[in-house]
């Protein structure tokens, strides 16, 4: 038996794919949470051999999770089932370790199949989506990134800083470096700009 935890944020699509791994004899849905923080607590409990998650939830993102699952050195293979078809996203959680990247409106069959190909050991990616992630790199720093991020939210500068440990020369550094990379005309434009490619 699989054991695995699952982790989406919208109630109605975390039940509808609990019920149908669950309808797989060989895969148990041994939790399903609402956020990062939960799914990472549920999985340091119940070690399950895969993590099934989205990757925009609260507290804390899929990818986020997936790199402290890889190393927290756990044996959980993580699985990202997701919205968001972009390369830049792919890019970052291979970075981060994840073992499977799917969308969401994959066949529940592939789905099944592809948790049990990680599951042994192999990698289950979708084929479009790999293609197109070796086409653009992504320019920004992880604090480039981390501060776009926050300033886009509508985060000041000041209190960027606090969160970061950062001055607020400092962040108004990396938010220039940020917005020249991508040549836009300010932080919203870049923030926009990064979200699209999924940089962010």
């Amino acid at each position: 038996m699989i054991r695995l935890v699952l982790a989406e944020d919208q109630a109605l699509v975390r039940g509808a794919l609990a019920a149908l791994l669950n309808l797989e004899t060989d895969l148990d849905v041994v939790a399903a949470v609402g956020d990062g923080e939960a799914a990472w607590a549920a999985v340091q409990r119940l070690q399950p051999e895969l993590l099934v998650t989205d990757i925009e939830m609260p507290q804390m993102t899929g990818i986020e999770l997936a790199q402290r699952v890889r190393d927290s050195g756990l044996e959980t293979r993580v699985v990202i089932v997701t919205t968001f078809g972009r390369s830049g996203y792919l890019r970052r959680a291979l970075d981060a370790g994840v073992r499977g990247y799917l969308l969401k409106d994959a066949p529940a069959e592939q789905l099944a199949e592809a948790l049990r190909q990680v599951h042994r050991g192999g990698r289950a990616i979708d084929p479009q989506l790999a293609v197109a992630a070796w086409g653009e790199d992504d320019p920004l720093t992880e604090r480039e990134r981390q501060v776009l991020r926050l300033a886009g939210e509508g985060v000041s500068t000041a209190e960027i800083g606090q969160r970061l440990h950062l001055s607020q020369g400092t962040v108004r550094n990396y938010l220039s470096e940020a917005i020249g990379k991508l040549g836009a005309g300010n932080r919203i434009e870049a923030y926009r700009q990064a979200r699209q490619n999924g940089w962010l």
